[in-house]
């Protein structure tokens, strides 16, 4: 019996030292990629910034001070008749020339009927005509704002940045830009994205390449870059973009400024890219871009189509009773590591956060590491047929096909969209039981610790925005954007100001369902602690 129980013992022990070897192992192994990732990214910058050493520039600085205000100021002042909607018009139509020769951003515009369309509001303005009532059914009044290109907007180019598309032009508005133009915004022009927005850089073979207006040697995001850069160089004082893997989010970030991608089904997508119908089953949402907090809720109560949210979007806040969360990586090993100026951004958002509600969570969702596997699986639920899409659906394409062409200079789709298609065509398919259970169970998760009242606050990005180019050799940091698409949240993107390149830092804030009014409230109080959007100049 003795002998029986030191066997049993024995066993134990060596079983024990096995699992706690093994532990040993794995931790000596994720240390040793960890340290060789960071390496690889200390090369590429050190090699892109040979390359674009000295050629970097900032947009100047803008001088009508109006460029500065809010959109929900600029409807105030154009109703009281402060400042003529012409002259408000006219002041961001003259910043948008100014600055695109530097960044490439606009693509297209419709500056002579905007012109005419601010004269017809001075007009009305002039008449006997009750402001109260007018501040109900057109809260945007006379405030000029952008899109995206692929957005649809009658009369203006809608190529989605394919060259089988150059020169189409939309015959009717994108449902979300039609609600804009009715609440009395003025649409100026439209901005750069990538090819069927399907990348992290606004580059495509019809436009060519949009650069930042911190610094031009730098990427503005994607796919709603172009809306990004000019609403942080006071092109705008809003843009309408769309997001279904980070494309408000990712651009904002970026660019220093706010982005809300709302609840899932809380806005309509017809007229969105190729999108012909009102889904209520996609990851993407449209929404708002701008440079002040305030604006968020406003611009997403005429965006949306659920009576719901729109409702919801009043709830009061107590901003110290909301529950704080946070995570401080993605732990996926191919993504970058967090850059110090990232993670310091992380922490005082955080310490802020913590001394006002009286604590601070730390959390690790399960499965996060997966971000990037879990989001490439949902997207094959989309309905979208790529190899198609990217001909304008006149024929379908391989990679092989298109990779021939590349060769022989005959190809008309950019390297980023000829990688989607290798990736379709000779990398593995997730599985769908593992994707579908590991996003129910991370959602499951955060639900519960978020609760009524809870926000997540997650990291932007690995790092600040990144030399052009650059992205191809980063394709896993991508995940910080898409999870949030993947488990379908409302997530705001948050400036806090710019790190010691003078590049923009910020954080994602994350809630539950029909919870936006959380998200924008965080946003509120971090942009009135640190000072939220900063001039690139």
């Amino acid at each position: 019996m003795c002998t029986s129980m030191t066997n049993q013992v024995k066993n134990f022990d060596d079983e024990t030292m096995w699992e706690a070897s093994k532990k040993l192992i794995y931790s000596l192994i994720r240390c040793i990629i960890v340290q060789l990732h960071y390496w690889f990214d200390c090369s590429i910058d050190f090699i892109f910034g040979l390359y674009y050493h000295g050629k970097e520039k900032k947009v100047p600085p803008g001088k009508n001070p109006i460029l500065l205000d809010s959109a929900v100021t600029l409807a105030e002042k154009i109703r009281n008749k402060k400042v003529s909607c012409q002259a408000v018009v006219t002041a961001f139509i003259d910043r948008c020339k100014e600055v695109n020769g530097l960044t490439n951003i606009i693509v297209d515009e419709r500056y002579d009927d905007a012109i005419q369309e601010a004269k017809k509001v001075d007009e009305l303005l002039a008449c006997d005509i009750d402001i109260d009532i007018l501040k109900i059914t057109k809260p945007f009044l006379g405030v000029p704002f952008t899109t995206k290109e692929s957005n649809a907007a009658k009369g203006l180019l809608h190529s989605i940045g394919m060259m089988k598309r150059r020169g189409y032009r939309a015959t009717e508005d994108a449902t979300v830009i039609a609600s804009v133009k009715e609440s009395g915004a003025i649409l100026i022009a439209k901005t750069n994205i990538p090819e069927m927005n399907l990348w992290v850089e606004s580059r495509n073979l019809v436009y060519g390449q949009t650069n930042n207006p911190y610094n031009t040697t730098r990427g503005v995001g994607g796919s709603s870059g172009g809306d990004a850069a000019i609403t942080a160089c006071c092109g705008a004082p809003f843009a309408v973009g769309s997001d279904i893997g980070g494309s408000i989010r990712m651009p904002a970030f970026f660019n220093g400024v706010f982005g809300l991608k709302p609840s899932q089904n809380a806005t309509p997508l017809k007229g969105i890219g190729l999108r012909q119908d009102e889904s209520s089953s996609s990851m993407a949402e449209a929404g708002p871009i701008c440079k002040r907090s305030e604006d968020l809720l406003p611009l997403l109560k005429i965006m949306t189509h659920d009576d719901k949210l729109r409702e919801a979007l009043d709830t009061p806040v107590e901003i110290e009773k909301i529950k704080i969360l946070y995570q401080e990586g993605s732990g996926d090993l191919r993504a970058s590591k967090i850059s110090p100026d990232m993670r310091a951004a992380l922490s005082k958002a955080v310490k802020h956060l913590k001394d006002v509600t009286g604590s601070a969570e730390k959390i690790k969702l399960p499965g996060s590491e997966y971000s990037f596997k879990l989001w490439k699986y949902w997207m094959t639920q989309e309905g979208a047929d790529f190899k198609s899409d990217i001909t304008n659906r006149t024929s379908r394409t391989s990679a092989s096909e298109e990779i021939v062409k590349l060769l022989t200079n005959k190809s008309e789709i950019t390297l980023a969209a000829i990688l989607k298609l290798v990736d379709e065509d000779y990398f593995p398919k997730e599985n769908p039981e593992w994707a579908e259970a590991v996003t129910a169970e991370m959602k499951k998760f955060l639900l519960k610790k978020l609760g009524d009242n809870g926000v997540l606050i997650y990291p932007s990005s690995p790092f600040t925005a990144s030399y052009h180019c650059s992205y191809f050799l980063r394709p896993f940091n991508f995940g910080y954007w898409c999870l949030f698409n993947a488990l379908r949240l409302p997530v705001c993107q948050v400036p806090l100001g710019l790190d010691s390149e003078g590049l923009p830092v910020g954080v994602q804030v994350v809630a539950a369902p029909h919870k936006d009014y959380l998200c924008v409230a965080v946003a509120k109080e971090l942009e009135k602690t640190f000072g939220g959007w900063v001039p690139p100049s």
